[in-house]
């Protein structure tokens, strides 16, 4: 008579055959070492660490920051830049990076960047000048080149830093001019401004705000954004005007978000306005509040168009 298998023994036969249908994902391959690495001081105690993506043959979720072997920062895939903060003054200092995947492997360490961070500046209270006359070239449909004039401080500029709609996207140091940023996507309108920034963590004033809509992507149409977005403040009120998106028929609803956050939808019952358009609104905030603003238009499919540029206006 046949004994029945133990369970040791189903608890094998049920793994082979995992195996053998594919039930059971074994990755092994690891990401591809992260290129592009650069370190430079954005102060006399932090250091602003970038790299481009990296990639894997499922996907890369996360990365993992060294300084001289060991680990500082874990960070989301999604990310490519972070700032080392509480180090020390005009002290030398090397970084590297490696990608991870949902599997848990480890790509090689990219190259170790050196940065020395800049002596010390105590008491120093004075953020360096607004950069000037900021430009921006597309680059293709996926990226843009951004250049400025150079900013003063009593005690150096150390870094300029790359904002996209109030998000910084990028650091160059105090002694470039220029930047070059990728990943952005076809069809797409971008808001830039530039801030420097001193030894002391001072930053300056935004540079003047320049918009970017990069190439369409084969096939897509032209952007649906309204353009010519332009805010004036009042006192208690906000006016807003733009030029309508052409769709081939009359715009008649806008959703308008305030600090990337949906506030409110303009909608005309009748007829839009021929050309520009229009819209006030009252805000109670204190002097001194800043907010963001943008629109997008409902299209005669019914589905949302593409974002305007960006705005910024400080409540007077």
């Amino acid at each position: 008579m046949q004994r029945p298998p133990t369970l040791p023994a189903l608890a094998c036969a049920a793994a082979l055959i995992l195996t053998a249908c594919g039930g059971e994902d074994n990755d092994t391959e690891r990401p591809t070492t992260p290129v592009g690495v650069t370190a430079q001081a954005g102060s006399a105690t932090s250091v602003h660490v970038m790299w481009e993506q990296a990639t894997d043959n499922k996907a890369v979720t996360g990365y993992e920051v060294f300084q001289k072997g060991a680990k500082v920062k874990t960070l989301p895939g999604t990310t490519h830049m972070v700032d080392i903060d509480r180090l020390s003054p005009a002290t030398a200092y090397t970084f590297t990076v490696r990608a991870r995947d949902a599997a848990g492997n480890l790509s090689g360490p990219s190259p170790a960047v050196p940065v020395t961070t800049p002596v010390a500046t105590p008491e120093d209270h004075t953020a360096p000048s607004r950069p000037q006359k900021l430009h921006v070239r597309a680059d293709g449909s996926r990226a843009a080149t951004l250049s400025w004039g150079r900013a003063v401080d009593n005690t150096g500029v150390t870094s300029y830093d790359i904002y996209q709609e109030d998000s910084r996207i990028h650091s160059v140091r105090g002694t470039e001019t220029t930047a070059h940023v990728t990943g952005l996507r076809p069809g797409t309108v971008y808001t830039f401004t530039v801030r420097a920034r001193d030894a002391a963590e001072n930053s300056s004033p935004d540079s003047n705000a320049v918009d970017l809509t990069t190439a369409s992507a084969p096939g897509k149409g032209p952007s649906t954004a309204p353009t010519d977005l332009k805010v004036t403040v009042r006192k208690g009120n906000v006016d807003l005007t733009w030029t309508p998106p052409k769709t081939g028929e009359p715009v008649k609803e806008y959703q308008l978000f305030l600090n990337g956050k949906l506030a409110t939808t303009i909608v005309w019952g009748a007829e839009p306005p021929a050309g520009t358009a229009a819209y006030t609104f009252t805000v109670t905030d204190k002097p001194g509040t800043r907010y963001s603003a943008k629109l997008r238009a409902r299209l005669p499919d019914g589905k949302w168009g593409d974002f305007s540029a960006q705005r910024t206006m400080v409540i007077g």
